[in-house]
């Protein structure tokens, strides 16, 4: 099905499902193979992420030919009597940032305004466009300029929880997913049944050592219930953690002398929705258009007031916010079952998934304790 693109050059990390051993490897791609690269040094993709040099590991690190990244990349997620890819971490948290670009911002107030009706919101956006234009543009978060734009907004009556977090000093961080529950490319990936008002968020996703270190990027669709967040921001957890709602890879790319943080920053992501009624949605969001830093969103997660053990996989949010009318005019853009939802960036390759429920896509079952006792048994801990 091609779900697992990935450019020829840079160092990747990620992992498949092994049907022999009834679990997870980590693996590497070389000349185009995947290679199993696990071992009692490195059993998990957060151990090597943990190590003072994860590139050379991957690098120098003998390993088993598991077979072409092609022929892999199209075997079914889910299917366990063949080779698949799956989400690039494991014991990770998952974590995500919100409010992180001036257009999604805007987005939200008008989502938390219209209580979740669509309707409602094309009126309201009309009329907050009018106020705010693009004043929330190129400002620093946190800064003495966003401290006036704040006012401002207080003086129009249009002042919001969102726009607190887009432009106030302290960020949005929510957790994404429960270790271990992210799909990876080709897999499913899950709505709640309650939504009705959807859409894919395309984002760039660090991945973070124990000690803050970051020490890669992949690609990441952080599922958006519009009209449940829209209700009530306090059903955060409802409009975002579900079954396979969480979706990530296709590997993730180390950073070596080929990727750093700052291709992270100039990274530029394409988002193409295709529906089985011909319906057809582009999107793009700039990693350069973001309000806070990468390094700076990944300092408000992990130090002295918060420790992950394990590391974490971090979202750092979208400047994709769809209007784009699919079926009534002024109700915007919702998913529909069986939409192929594509996010691709030239530096990380393509991330594909295919849209259904969250109680029709395979459940979680493989966590944290059936990890520890598959590795256990094959004698890697």
């Amino acid at each position: 099905m091609g779900a697992t693109i990935i450019p020829d050059e840079g160092t990747f990390l990620g992992r498949v499902w092994l049907p022999s051993e009834e679990g997870p490897a980590v693996v590497t791609v070389r000349d185009r193979r995947v290679i199993d690269i696990t071992g009692r040094a490195a059993p998990t993709v957060r151990d090597v992420c943990e190590l003072d040099d994860p590139v050379s590991h991957v690098r120098s690190r003998e390993g088993r030919d598991l077979g072409s990244l092609d022929d892999i990349a199209g075997n079914v997620p889910g299917n366990a009597t063949a080779i698949h890819f799956l989400a690039p971490c494991d014991l990770q948290a998952v974590k995500a940032c919100g409010v992180t670009f001036a257009s999604s911002m805007v987005e939200r107030v008008i989502e938390e305004r219209a209580s979740g009706d669509p309707g409602l919101a094309e009126e309201i956006r009309a009329r907050v466009g009018a106020a705010i234009g693009d004043s929330l543009r190129n400002i620093r978060a946190g800064s003495e300029e966003a401290a006036k734009v704040k006012v401002a907004l207080i003086e129009e009556g249009l002042w919001s929880q969102y726009l607190e977090v887009g432009i106030g000093p302290d960020a949005e961080v929510f957790s994404k997913a429960q270790v271990l529950s992210s799909v990876g490319p080709g897999a499913e990936v899950g709505l709640h049944p309650v939504s009705s008002w959807n859409n894919p968020e395309p984002e760039a996703v660090l991945a973070v050592s124990s000690r803050g270190r970051i020490v890669g990027a992949t690609l990441g669709n952080d599922v958006n219930l519009r009209d449940v967040e829209g209700r009530s921001a306090l059903l955060l957890s409802k409009a975002k953690d579900n079954n396979a709602s969480c979706a990530l890879g296709p590997m993730i790319r180390l950073f070596d002398d080929t990727f750093s943080l700052d291709d992270v920053r100039r990274a530029e992501l394409d988002l193409t929705v295709t529906g089985e009624d011909g319906f057809v949605l582009s999107g793009h969001s700039s990693m350069s258009e973001i309000s806070r830093d990468p390094e700076d969103l990944v300092a408000q997660t992990i130090g002295r007031h918060h420790q992950y053990p394990d590391g974490l996989m971090l979202f750092l949010g979208t400047l994709f916010a769809p209007t784009q009318d699919r079926d009534v005019p002024g109700e915007g853009f919702t998913h529909k079952l069986g939409d192929v939802v594509e996010i691709a960036s030239p530096g990380f390759g393509t991330l594909r998934n295919i849209v259904r429920l969250s109680t029709e896509c395979a459940p979680w079952t493989f966590g944290a304790s059936h990890l520890m006792r598959n590795l256990a048994k094959r004698r890697l801990i």
